[in-house]
């Protein structure tokens, strides 16, 4: 008798305990194969990257590929990405903007990466637009290109957090080209907590949006900082209380079927809902902001000297 009202007293206290959302965040790369940059040549920086992500623990991510990019042994080194259990995925031949182009060209761009991808280990039937870029405010070309890739058999690759690491390493190219001193402990700092804080600035965004914490697609780039701190990103984001997941598992999320009809249409899935929804500005993470992120750069990573002597 004792141990049944034990256990019943377990049970009782088991089922009262509030269930905590698991906050839980994919890992993509955009831009495969990117040139040499301020650190690694390609093959290096491919090198880096696999490393790192299996010392992280991170069993897959997602590389967005433009073939029309690769030359040489470029094949090669994107196929190691699926060799090492990571999955690749369309990103468009040659990495055009929709505004910028007609609807015909870019289906016909994304036709070309396709063929490319076509059988190829470890691909996925998923589109990420370039820039992010959806049309904009040109709803007819939106509506144009959903409607092809849905014929095609595509998804759309979203993202719902960023923090343009790719700003990140545009700034500390110029800095190293420039011979600029770089604090390298302060460049890693300001990445990790960029985009951990950016997780969760999306993160509730989604919760006010949708009522719930989605399966998170996180916007990285094949870049040289990607190389560096990777590692110490994943390592940061579980401290704060986040679960990497495969990717096949973020773009399973309900939130994949998601076509929101806003009046502009450019950015992260999580911006785009909530602005549908109405919700209130800030809709993106501050330092999104690249004056905003130039001058915290400048005086973080390069303490303030940067081009003011110029």
């Amino acid at each position: 008798m004792i141990r049944r009202l034990c256990a019943l007293l377990f049970l009782s206290l088991v089922i009262s305990v509030p269930v905590i959302a698991q906050k839980r965040i994919a890992l993509t790369f955009d831009d495969a194969p990117r040139p040499s940059g301020a650190y690694f040549e390609p093959t290096a920086r491919r090198t880096a990257l696999i490393s790192a992500l299996k010392t992280a623990r991170v069993k897959q991510a997602a590389f967005f590929v433009n073939p029309g990019k690769l030359t040489g042994s470029d094949d090669e080194r994107i196929m190691a990405y699926a060799r090492a259990g990571h999955v690749i995925a369309n990103h468009g031949f040659s990495h055009i903007r929709l505004s910028d182009s007609s609807v015909e060209a870019y289906l016909a761009d994304i036709d070309r990466a396709s063929v490319w991808l076509k059988g190829r280990k470890g691909a996925r039937p998923w589109f990420r637009f370039p820039y992010l870029d959806e049309g904009r405010k040109d709803k007819i070309k939106r509506d144009a290109v959903r409607e092809g890739l849905n014929a095609r058999g595509l998804r759309n690759g979203y993202v719902t957090a960023e923090s343009s690491d790719w700003h990140i390493e545009s700034l500390t190219t110029a800095a190293k080209r420039d011979n600029q001193p770089i604090d390298m402990a302060a460049l890693r700092d300001l990445y990790v907590t960029w985009h951990v804080d950016a997780a969760n600035f999306y993160d509730d965004l989604a919760v006010k949006a949708i009522g719930r914490s989605p399966a998170h697609v996180l916007l990285l780039h094949e870049n040289d900082v990607a190389a560096l701190f990777v590692g110490d990103l994943v390592n940061a984001l579980r401290r704060d209380g986040w679960t990497i997941v495969r990717a096949d598992e973020a773009y399973a999320d309900p939130m994949s079927r998601a076509l929101p009809n806003t009046p502009s249409a450019q950015g992260t899935l999580v911006e785009m809902i909530a602005w549908e929804k109405g919700l209130p500005a800030p809709r993106w993470y501050e330092f999104n902001d690249t004056a905003l992120a130039t001058a915290a750069f400048k005086a973080k990573v390069l303490g303030g000297i940067a081009n003011d002597a110029k």
